[in-house]
């Protein structure tokens, strides 16, 4: 399944032994139809427009993060209503669908009206409008945008006969940028209260309504007393509407796999695993399969290499200030934690964390299910989100002047990867010396966090913060393929001091039956003069 990409469209040949594989990506193309007719790979998804179309629910409610194919789906779900049996052929709905009945098809995307005044919103809404009032030949509407969402539902039931199908992605994109404003959340949000209220009149003339987002507003405050909304985002039945399970990707994408492999000088089985730690994880519901991120997947496949491709399409100018408002730090996202439903699948404006925007944004994810407490274990779902996630949040512990972290950090990974924990802090240490922080940062939690945001992105290994042994919890905890570095921070203490901690408190036992080397290093970092690393010690 394809979906909306970078403004490219590439196609790749490939040698694979005397063959040459031909293979066009749907690269920057969001449109079904166009997909189809150009015969671009298509990951079949037909099988749950048949399931979302032939249930008792009118109203049905899908939330994904960006860019994971809910505008392709929306776009499917289109074409499928517009009748137009061609472009199915040799998809799973050709075989369950009878009947191809031709309705009115009404599709709104609400992607464009980001960044808006009250003003700004209300003329994007107009120009939404009145694209579809053409198509019906309303050249006179009425005031308000609620009224022209009536008449236009109206004349497009008397013209044609049929109940109409109303399609609407991305419905919460106006307020995203909002979300941390309650003065301008709540404008914005009553403009698109009213956009919306003649669903819930309309309802006799209406066939199909199904909306997308990315949050999960409620149904009150945004629907007004559409009630009966259907919210599909957690259902089983429903876990791999969007995405690429693993099963797709053996089945549809072999030779992908292959080339990549050859690219990336790998074996088949090495690549898979390199796909999963850096693009699957995600679990929309429990149980779920696995699922990967297909924009970044595919992109992969596109360039013949791993990149950060969902982070390079988008900012978290959002989540940062979300994070501001409720006090929230990066050790705080790269933890697991076990929550209840309500937790994290709450509506935005009831927050009382930022569980439930790290949720529905993707940053976090289900990766497990106590059946006993019926308790979520959530944690970031691949390599690919811990990596960009904390380089996007590194520029808030140091000037954005410093370009030379990404280089030392690198070179921190390969010294720790040959054991040489000396050597890495010694680098850290000169780095930290030559690059300015950002104001008011003389205090503790600052550089704690910054430290960990360091650590965390020596990528190819295991880090653990505040670690539970049997006697406390260890700072940081670094495994490596040969080595596990156990950390103890002071500030304005003594290295000594960190280390003494170590021992007394017997972190190490928590390894003992680890065949690796056990390291401990007590580091102690000056913040009231140097602010930077000033002696640290090893055993």
């Amino acid at each position: 399944m394809f979906f909306h990409c970078f403004c490219l469209n590439l196609h790749k040949i490939r040698k694979k032994g005397d063959n040459m594989v031909r293979k066009l990506y749907p690269i920057g193309i969001q449109t079904f139809e166009r997909i189809r007719k150009e015969d671009r790979f298509y990951v079949d998804k037909t099988e749950y427009v048949y399931r979302m179309t032939h249930t008792s629910d009118t109203y049905i409610f899908l939330s994904r993060p960006r860019r994971f194919g809910k505008s392709l789906l929306v776009s499917t779900l289109k074409s499928y209503f517009e009748g137009k049996k061609e472009l199915f052929e040799g998809l799973a709905i050709e075989k369950l669908e009878k009947e191809w009945t031709e309705y009115p098809v009404l599709h709104f995307s609400m992607a464009g009206g980001k960044h808006q005044t009250e003003e700004e919103l209300k003329l994007y809404l107009g120009y939404q409008l009145e694209d579809q009032e053409k198509r019906f030949g309303i050249t006179e509407p009425k005031e308000g945008a609620n009224n022209r969402l009536t008449d236009l539902i109206q004349m497009a039931h008397e013209q044609t006969g049929k109940q109409v199908v109303i399609l609407i992605d991305e419905y919460d994109a106006p307020l995203l940028d909002v979300v941390h404003d309650d003065e301008k959340l709540n404008s914005l949000r009553n403009i698109m209260r009213n956009f919306y209220s003649p669903l819930k009149d309309c309802e006799p003339l209406l066939r199909f309504v199904f909306l997308t987002g990315i949050t999960k507003f409620s149904q009150l405050s945004i629907f007004s007393e559409l009630n009966n909304i259907s919210n599909i985002s957690m259902r089983t039945d429903y876990a791999g509407v969007c995405g690429i399970t693993k099963d797709e990707l053996l089945e549809q994408m072999p030779e992908d796999i292959d080339w990549l492999a050859s690219n990336l000088s790998l074996s088949r089985e090495e690549t898979i695993q390199k796909l999963k730690e850096h693009y699957d994880g995600y679990h929309f519901t429990w149980p779920s399969q696995d699922i990967f991120n297909p924009f970044s997947l595919i992109n992969c496949f596109s360039e013949g290499k791993l990149g950060a491709y969902w982070f390079a399409s988008g900012t978290l100018t959002f989540l940062i200030e979300m994070m501001r408002k409720f006090d929230v730090s990066p050790i705080d996202i790269g933890e697991t934690e076990l929550a209840d439903v309500t937790d994290f699948d709450a509506p935005t404006e009831e927050m009382e964390s930022i569980v439930p925007l790290l949720y529905q944004s993707g940053y976090v994810t289900i990766k497990g299910f106590d059946e006993e407490s019926e308790l979520y274990e959530l944690g970031i779902p691949n390599k690919e989100i811990r990596v960009g996630l904390f380089k996007s949040l590194l520029p808030n512990y140091l000037s954005r002047r410093s370009p030379k972290g990404k280089v030392a950090i690198a070179q921190m990974s390969v010294l720790i990867r040959k054991g040489d924990i000396d050597g890495a802090l010694e680098l850290l240490k000169t780095f930290l010396a030559t690059v300015p922080y950002c104001d008011n940062t003389q205090y503790e939690g600052h550089y704690q966090q910054l430290m960990y945001l360091v650590f965390a992105l020596l990528t190819d290994y295991r880090i653990v913060v505040e670690q539970h042994t049997a006697k406390g919890r260890t700072d940081i905890t670094l495994e490596t393929a040969d080595h596990i570095f156990i950390m103890e921070l002071k500030f304005d203490k003594t290295a000594e001091e960190a280390l003494a901690q170590i021992n007394d408190n017997h972190y190490a036992d928590a390894f003992a039956m680890s065949s690796k080397k056990i390291v401990k290093v007590g580091i102690n970092f000056s913040v009231k003069e140097e602010r930077n690393i000033t002696k640290w010690v090893t055993e």
